[in-house]
């Protein structure tokens, strides 16, 4: 079993700023939605935690995991989108949000991923996760625009239009068979 999770509420996820590379780190909200996280988890026997190097996204899996002798590993291919120039920027109010997850546009910007380049890296890295860990319970800890991927990836959604799948909640648990 795949489970995967947003990390926990940041201030900037608050206030709508796009964080991407940016490090944040959670706040007393974020830390309650992992530990949430952590009790509704406890009852699941992880085998592995993979989370993106991001200081949110570890400092998540180091809550969830937190007494356990579980391992986590940090895949530099679970990072978030790249959002180059539109890092700290407000979507809609900054850029065009809509477009910029654009499936068919694919627009190449000076500094940020393509939305195909992103799909791409998101698809191996799981490939790689399902061939590796095939029977295991495996928890990633990742970000918004990953789980928006991951979605489309786990219920063979042929991307189009705008990618990017809304609604993902900080530390909300999903899980793929």
């Amino acid at each position: 079993m795949i489970y995967v999770i947003r990390h926990g509420q940041t201030d900037w996820n608050v206030i709508g700023r796009t964080q991407g590379s940016i490090e944040t780190e959670l706040n007393e909200t974020g830390i309650k939605q992992a530990q949430d996280v952590k009790k509704e988890l406890s009852s699941v026997k992880l085998d592995v935690v993979f989370c993106s190097p991001r200081n949110r996204c570890k400092s998540t899996a180091k809550i969830i995991c937190e007494g356990t002798n579980v391992p986590i590993i940090e895949l530099d291919n679970l990072r978030e989108r790249d959002f180059g120039e539109f890092e700290g920027k407000q979507k809609d109010v900054d850029y065009d949000w809509i477009e910029f997850w654009d499936w068919e546009l694919n627009k190449q910007y000076k500094q940020a991923e393509s939305v195909r380049t992103f799909y791409e890296r998101i698809a191996n890295i799981i490939e790689k996760i399902k061939k590796d860990y095939f029977g295991k319970n495996v928890l990633i800890v990742t970000h918004a625009g990953v789980c928006g991927i991951l979605y489309c990836y786990f219920n063979n959604i042929k991307p189009n239009g705008k990618l990017k799948i809304s609604g993902t909640k900080n530390c909300e648990l999903i899980k793929y068979e």
